[in-house]
């Protein structure tokens, strides 16, 4: 090398970034069986939702519970009743982004963007179906190498911040039209 690349060498740094994305939304029916034969809904909701990830091959595996509450009336809409049912779960997301340079030990963020609601609920007889609509986000991160540029001989380093003025009155007076007729 001569001249004054002679004095500029690449360093490789190791560092946590993300190194994959993905993103899900699920709409599942599960079927709630009551004590009693229900005649009218009265209402539904999810409760208590509990999840963990793992990146499995291409993709993160979410598995988790939650509790489906379902209020409904009997005997003629005459008695009420609550029917709590932990529900299990498990979702698939495929990384719609993942870098297979990444190393180390992989951390998986996941987060829940909507938590699990109940979008429908009806009467099957003596059973109630159950519609449920969730949505989650993950990232994978992990070690990846970034190279840079180092310099072992930065005295000319000062030259460089005189390179520009920092008054006022240079960018008061600056017109960004003559840069857009420059890119017709």
């Amino acid at each position: 090398m001569s001249g004054p690349d002679k004095d500029l060498q690449c360093r490789e740094l190791i560092a946590k970034a993300v190194c994959g994305r993905g993103h899900r939304f699920s709409q599942t029916t599960h079927t709630i069986s009551p004590t009693q034969t229900p005649t009218t809904i009265l209402g539904c909701w999810i409760i208590n939702n509990n999840f963990s990830a793992e990146k499995v091959l291409e993709s993160v595996v979410i598995s988790g519970t939650y509790d489906v509450n379902l209020w409904y009336s009997y005997e003629d809409n005459t008695q009420t009743e609550v029917k709590k049912e932990e529900v299990q779960y498990t979702l698939d997301v495929p990384l719609s982004y993942f870098d297979k340079h990444c190393r180390g030990d992989l951390e998986i963020i996941c987060q829940c963007i909507e938590q699990p609601k109940c979008v429908r609920a009806e009467i099957c007889g003596s059973t109630v179906n159950v519609r449920v609509e969730q949505e989650y986000s993950v990232e994978v991160v992990g070690e990846t190498k970034v190279c840079v540029v180092i310099c072992h001989n930065c005295e000319d380093k000062d030259s460089y911040s005189h390179d520009f003025d920092d008054s006022t009155e240079e960018y008061d007076q600056f017109d960004s039209s003559s840069l857009l007729d420059d890119l017709d």
